[in-house]
């Protein structure tokens, strides 16, 4: 049973994810060039991670260092969903902590899962379900998006599996920043782009990342 024990400080639990998927064909690739220009498009000038906000956001969604609970393995990615908060486990006692958007209802999926792939500025295809369940949205995606600053993962791409199989879940970029803090995607956690380059840098491929509950759970006190 969840706790908030098992959780960072200042977190409670929770978190989402559902499905975006991702297709990589050779017509839709980008070049280091591409990448750069993009990242300078999504990135405000004289960035400054903890405090630069033209997007608007709540102060409480703008990144932080924050102090982590014991016994957490650095490196390790915890989303709470209830907060909508991501933190990613440091040395020393400390977390980086950001703000999300995750998943609408019925679109998460809580659980443990290993970050096998990590993608610069992915290009990406809808599930057949998501294009089933929101034709007028998706379908006219069915053969892919191509990678840039409109693309529904963004900047960057975190892919979540179990195994080696492919969730179809991503923590990702968003070309709709003011969805942070909202329950607004189609399972996956979301992040402002500029936020999700610098949490891709210092994720590496292998870490755990730890899905919660979307309810809060409440024990017995003695």
């Amino acid at each position: 049973m969840f706790t908030r024990r098992h959780f960072i400080q200042t977190s409670t639990a929770l978190f989402s994810a559902t499905a975006l998927g991702t297709v990589a064909t050779s017509a839709m690739a980008a070049t280091k060039s591409d990448w750069e220009t993009w990242d300078a498009q999504v990135t405000p000038a004289n960035f400054d991670l903890e405090t630069t906000n033209p997007w608007d956001l709540h102060d409480r969604f703008l990144p932080r260092r924050v102090e982590a609970n014991a016994g957490l393995v650095p490196g390790d990615i915890h989303v709470d969903a209830v907060a909508r908060y991501l933190y990613l486990i440091e040395e020393g006692g400390t977390a980086m902590r950001y703000g999300v958007a995750i998943g609408r209802d019925g679109l998460y999926e809580p659980g443990t899962y290993a970050i096998k792939r990590k993608v610069k500025w992915p290009t990406w295809t809808p599930t057949p379900n998501m294009i089933k369940r929101e034709p007028e949205t998706y379908a006219q995606y069915a053969d892919g998006m191509a990678p840039g600053p409109r693309n529904a993962l963004g900047s960057r791409a975190l892919y979540l599996y179990v195994g080696n199989r492919d969730t179809y879940l991503r923590i990702h970029g968003t070309p709709y920043p003011r969805s942070i803090g909202s329950r607004a995607s189609s399972g996956c956690v979301r992040m402002v782009m500029a936020h999700v380059i610098d949490l891709y840098d210092r994720v590496d491929t292998g870490a755990t990342a730890h899905l919660y509950p979307a309810e809060r759970v409440v024990t017995a006190q003695s």
